[in-house]
């Protein structure tokens, strides 16, 4: 039950390699506000709730099959739609 309680922390060195930035860079970061992490004696932890809100933007940027399979079908509606259009344009 405690260890439901508890809250999971990342490293900085974990959070650098998530978003594929250097360490100095997560520090610089956090000492400008931009990521919220908590010191624990000489080192800074990141919350797992704050990793999420951090890479949610980046996930947003990924290709995922079910946004791939959403864009194929929508080239596939247009193209379908405004096919004889679209051929007429690509002869100017």
């Amino acid at each position: 039950m405690e260890n439901q309680d508890k809250k999971a922390y990342i490293s900085v060195a974990e959070l650098a390699k998530k978003l594929g930035i250097s360490r100095v860079a997560v520090f610089k970061r956090i000492k400008k506000g931009q990521i919220q992490a908590e010191k624990i004696g000489r080192s800074y932890a990141i919350s797992m709730e704050n990793v999420s809100e951090i890479t949610g933007g980046l996930d947003a940027n990924v290709l995922t099959e079910a946004k791939k399979s959403e864009i194929e079908t929508a080239v596939e509606k247009v193209v379908k739609e405004y096919g004889e259009t679209l051929r007429l344009l690509g002869k100017e």
